[in-house]
């Protein structure tokens, strides 16, 4: 008896699976452009297909009520007036739902009535309240869907709440729709609430570091009207500077609560509120790393092989910030130790340093010994150093001679940066430039000008499409190129310059070596799909060469496909291209957004 019960079970077993997967039938959507999308997303009909409770009763009544609903979600796009026919084939075999939409004109948007309460400024310069209003996004002409509606209602209120008025709120907010005339009359109001500024630096959390960091840094001075952009900026020079690990500045809370609560007593008492409240401090708090820290890492690039790399950084030495680091790889060798010394409160930063390096690439091994100090100052989206650096090389070649050289080059560098976003960039360009040269005879073999250009645009088509084109130049200028150390010559070739060849591998021709040249011409162009947020796919097309004369310059080309992962860390990107001129395909992996 027990096994003919087993039996049953069994039996019955995939019966209740089968009667859990519910009703299965078609649905077509016949709509036009992205309804169809819409209306497949969002209908009840299609998201309880399959449902274990969906039967053929449960069928006609999502068919019943369909049309009501497309109409509401098409409202939702502009459509107030559609024809929405529902049909149902339920004769035998699978049920079929035929979803016919015609949705008819777009209500457009008929007149937007922005009115401004308070905004009364204490300081010499008015708020601009046509300019805010000139920021409303969505005009007059434009189809009113509701998405646009909410996402310019919220845009409006954080162009305001971001500076001088963080407690700015809609009081009122009607969009009234005539069907008829197919128009939408919209009507928002804005409280400002008081304006805020800014008070004294306080600053908590500090032990190890002086507060000059700190402070040096700041930008923001008592008096001046509250700038979320301004509070973000000085975060962020805070967390360059490497002393910490947890950096928050904001306007004092506490303070704020406080003032709160004495202008909720003087409403209670019939006291007209201040049109501005008493400056709030400015709070920074910090998280300090530790002043010493060893790490150690392991590694592989598509360009120089396996890396072994050994850090340690001292962020208190002799009052001044130490990073130093001693990594092999397969084709480079380097140690180095830097010293920065606190930015100033003209807002440069100086360091000093010296560096040990050997490469071993195309035949070519240099090793070169070299000092070096630098000045750096300006803002993210413009960025500008002058640096001297004294180099003592040495070069050798198969079948050829060693040579030996030296050079004390000054050297100018300005960086450019419009982008939508430094990490995961869509949108803008960077350009950065540098001149410079050993001009002078003290400790150099050979004078030599140089100077070299960068620049990269990213032209989006849409949130899914986007192009990338990038290209560089490079020259050198002197009576030989005998004498003139050949980290200052050009090579092209790898994952960052033109893909399908290997790192550094386009240059001139010596005996069986591959060395630097006079010039350099590179460009390249990229398509991206982002079928996902995350995830994406490219196509790209890379030429270029580095040459001792421009007539002899002969582009080399590669191509190829490659995949797109927006990690938490940054882009990831990892390219099978093809070499033209050595008829073979390369791997090319790199991390992060690099220019």
């Amino acid at each position: 008896m027990q096994r003919v019960a087993l039996a049953c079970a069994a039996l019955a077993l995939p019966m209740a699976v089968l009667a859990a997967d519910g009703l299965q039938y078609n649905v077509r959507i016949n709509a036009p452009g992205d309804l169809d999308d819409l209306l497949e997303e969002n209908l009840d009909l299609l998201r309880y297909r399959g449902n274990p409770r969906t039967d053929r009763e449960q069928l006609r009544r999502l068919v019943r009520t369909t049309p009501r609903q497309a109409r509401e979600l098409l409202a939702t796009e502009g459509y107030y007036s559609p024809e929405v026919a529902v049909r149902l084939d339920d004769n035998g075999g699978t049920p079929n739902v035929i979803v016919d939409v015609t949705p008819g004109e777009a209500v457009l948007v008929g007149g937007v009535e922005i009115v401004l309460n308070g905004f009364e400024s204490s300081g010499e310069s008015p708020f601009d309240k046509d300019a805010l209003r000139a920021s409303w996004p969505l005009a007059e002409g434009e189809v009113f869907r509701q998405e646009d509606w909410e996402r310019a209602k919220r845009a409006i209120v954080r162009a305001v709440v971001q500076t001088r008025y963080p407690r700015a709120q809609l009081t009122e907010s009607v969009a009234t729709v005539d069907p008829d005339t197919r128009r939408a009359l919209l009507r928002v109001a804005l409280d400002s609430g008081p304006e805020m500024r800014f008070g004294e630096l306080k600053i908590e959390g500090l032990k190890r570091y002086p507060e000059s960091i700190v402070r040096n840094l700041n930008g923001i001075k008592p008096g001046d009207v509250y700038d979320e952009a301004a509070l973000q900026a000085y975060q962020a020079k805070l967390q360059d500077t490497g002393y910490f690990s947890g950096v928050e500045v904001s306007a004092d809370l506490n303070a704020l609560l406080a003032q709160q609560r004495d202008a909720a007593e003087d409403k209670q008492t019939g006291t007209a509120p201040p049109a501005t409240i008493a400056p709030l401090p400015l709070l920074v708090r910090v998280v300090e790393n530790k002043a010493k820290n060893v790490s150690v890492g392991v590694g592989i690039s598509t360009n120089t092989g396996g890396r072994t790399s050994v850090s340690y950084d001292d962020l208190a030495i002799w009052g001044l910030r130490m990073k130093s680091a001693i990594t092999l790889e397969q084709k480079k060798q380097n140690a180095h130790a830097d010293f920065y010394f606190p930015t100033t409160q003209d807002g440069y930063n100086d360091s000093f340093g010296a560096a040990l390096n050997r490469d071993d690439i195309e035949g070519e091994t240099i090793r070169s010994a070299s000092v070096y100090g630098k000045r750096a100052w300006g803002t993210p989206t413009l960025e500008r150093s002058i640096s001297i650096e004294y180099l003592n090389e040495s070069r050798s070649i198969a079948g050829a001679e060693p040579t030996h050289a030296m050079s004390l080059p000054l050297t100018y560098a300005v960086t450019w940066r419009k982008l939508d976003n430094l990490i995961f960039p869509t949108r803008g360009y960077v350009l950065n430039a540098t001149a410079g040269g050993a001009v002078l005879p003290l400790l150099t073999d050979q004078k030599f000008l140089r100077a070299t250009a960068r620049g990269i645009t990213y032209r989006p088509l849409n949130a899914k499409n986007l192009f990338i084109f990038r290209g560089e130049l490079g020259v050198l200028g002197s009576s030989s190129k005998s004498g003139v150390p050949a980290t200052y010559l050009f090579r092209a070739g790898g994952d960052n310059s033109v893909r399908g060849y290997a790192y550094q591998e386009l240059g001139v021709r010596e005996g069986e070596a591959t060395v630097g040249g006079r010039y350099l011409m590179t460009a390249g162009a990229e398509y991206q799909y982002w079928f996902k947020p995350t995830w994406g796919a490219a196509v790209f097309y890379d030429t270029g060469n580095a040459a001792d004369s421009l007539s002899d310059i002969h582009p080399k080309s590669g191509y190829g496909v490659g995949a797109r992962y927006k990690s938490p860390v940054g882009p990831i990107n990892v390219d099978v291209a093809y070499g033209h001129a050595v008829r073979k395909a390369r791997l090319h992996f790199s991390l992060g957004f690099t220019f």
